[in-house]
């Protein structure tokens, strides 16, 4: 850690505990078009993607996604954080006491990264270090997104730190040359092996608490 001059954060599963939220939110609204997309499913496919992969994905298997479609996601994600969203838990201690300079990189739109961090009272950690994939040509899994806020934080790609949930994230941040740490605490790990899951995909260490952020025998 001593070798890294910045961290940067993905939000959803990282800094809230969002996945099963938004991904409930995703299926319910697809299946109001007549596409059945399960739980297990939406998380398999699109965790950590943004809602243009969404689009993307289903326009590839010839299933045209209702101009709608992103107003009407980010409505229903909207009321379910109103209601349901929290922190990942420890996670205000370990920014609180993070003496490097850390920012965010999401796949989920600026209003949504700003909103979630509002709720949950993480906003003043970051400020308006918010990178998102709106700010880049290609979102996770290419390493556009963390190359270009290393570039914003005037960083070092081969000194930063990624803190990941989705395979898509660790294979973005390892592509740009990042260390990664894969985070499986959220709940959407519960029913998973998530520590299975993001090694494969190629994670440089997988850890399933943020109290145990520091600990370097994982």
């Amino acid at each position: 850690m001593t070798k890294s001059d910045l961290i940067i954060f993905d939000c959803d599963g990282v800094l809230v505990d969002s996945e099963m939220l938004s991904c409930r939110c995703l299926s319910e609204v697809l299946t109001g078009y007549g596409i059945i997309l399960g739980l297990d499913q939406a998380l398999d496919l699109f965790l950590g993607r943004s809602v243009t992969a969404v689009c993307e994905h289903y326009e590839a298997l010839g299933r045209l996604i209702p101009e709608q479609f992103p107003a009407e996601l980010k409505s229903g994600v909207r009321a379910a954080f109103q209601s349901g969203l929290r922190p990942i838990e420890g996670v205000s201690s370990v920014l609180e006491n993070l003496h490097i300079p850390h920012c965010v990189a999401s796949s989920s739109d600026v209003d949504r990264v700003s909103f979630s961090l509002s709720l949950t009272g993480l906003a003043p950690h970051f400020d308006s270090r918010l990178y998102t994939s709106q700010m880049v040509e290609r979102g996770k899994p290419a390493p556009d997104l963390f190359l270009y806020a290393a570039k914003r934080m005037q960083a070092d790609p081969r000194r930063t730190l990624v803190i990941e949930d989705s395979v898509s994230g660790v294979i973005a941040a390892k592509a740009a040359g990042m260390t990664v740490w894969g985070f499986v605490g959220g709940s959407h790990y519960q029913s998973r092996d998530g520590k299975a899951i993001l090694h494969e995909a190629g994670a440089d260490r997988v850890f399933g608490r943020m109290a145990d952020f520091w600990r370097t025998d994982q």
